[in-house]
């Protein structure tokens, strides 16, 4: 009898092929396309809070607007390019997602994508975990617009749904019998490590492991996002708001795509 053969990558298969998709398409942009085309690609495709706003505030963006131009410089050249004619890309909100500054950019969320993704992939499926990427997404784009109304600076990447991913996996891979519980009754491989009924929210908080978990992403998250461009970093500003409402939400609405756990009783201890 033939013994089953090893994967060659551990991982859930919607984790793995988000990851394929999203550097298929950096690859795309890098080695396919001019300068000229991938600009016109990131006009299409990346996220825009000038134009949401012209929706419902035209004067603002224009008000805004001008003052660059009165400045000078190369940002009004940035921003009216990217502002381009100011009507709104419905598709934006999500397809920022896909987008990445560089290979670096890139591999870092792949990798945290695979580290946090997959174990919440597992207990959610692959229909359920592109629901949750997909809203945790749409999270960042709404807090990332809310501190930029009148900005016409493109925002591309994955950070606020891999961050959506790392607040629903803190619901449930600490207590006990889960993946990075304590008392490990289950190997972390076993299925049933990812399918016991996660805990309310208030009891997963009182959690020391959970809260400094918290307590670091946000401190660092912070330091990053305001120093990565004055410390030479990052070439663009990082959004960092925009991990902030991918992770509230991921940890908040967790809930609501966590599959039912009826046929498994859990006690809290």
């Amino acid at each position: 009898m033939r013994e089953p053969r090893e994967r060659l990558f551990n991982l859930p298969g919607v984790i793995l092929w988000l990851i394929v998709a999203m550097g298929a398409i950096h690859a795309f942009r890098l080695h396919l396309l001019s300068n000229e085309e991938d600009l016109e690609l990131l006009r299409a495709f990346a996220f825009v809070p000038a134009r949401l706003t012209t929706l419902f505030d035209a004067y603002g963006v224009a008000a805004h607007l001008r003052a660059i131009a009165l400045k000078g410089g190369d940002e009004i050249e940035i921003a009216g390019f990217f502002f381009g004619d100011g009507s709104f890309q419905p598709w934006t909100p999500l397809s920022y997602a896909f987008l990445h500054a560089d290979w670096s950019h890139f591999g870092l969320n792949s990798i945290w994508l695979a580290a946090f993704g997959a174990p919440v992939a597992r207990r959610f499926g692959s229909w359920r975990f592109i629901g949750l990427f997909i809203v945790t997404a749409l999270a960042g784009t709404a807090t990332h617009h809310a501190f930029h109304l009148y900005d016409a600076t493109p925002m591309i990447g994955a950070s606020a749904a891999v961050s959506g991913a790392m607040g629903a996996a803190l619901r449930f891979v600490f207590q006990p019998g889960a993946p990075l519980g304590r008392a490990l009754a289950l190997r972390p491989d076993e299925p049933l490590a990812y399918q016991l009924p996660a805990l309310p929210l208030r009891y997963v908080l009182r959690e020391r492991r959970v809260l400094t978990f918290i307590i670091f992403w946000f401190v660092s998250n912070l330091i990053f996002g305001v120093g990565a461009q004055p410390l030479g970093l990052s070439e663009g500003s990082v959004a960092w708001q925009a991990h902030v409402g991918g992770f509230l939400a991921g940890l908040l609405l967790f809930s609501l795509f966590d599959p039912k756990r009826s046929d498994f009783y859990f006690q809290f201890r």
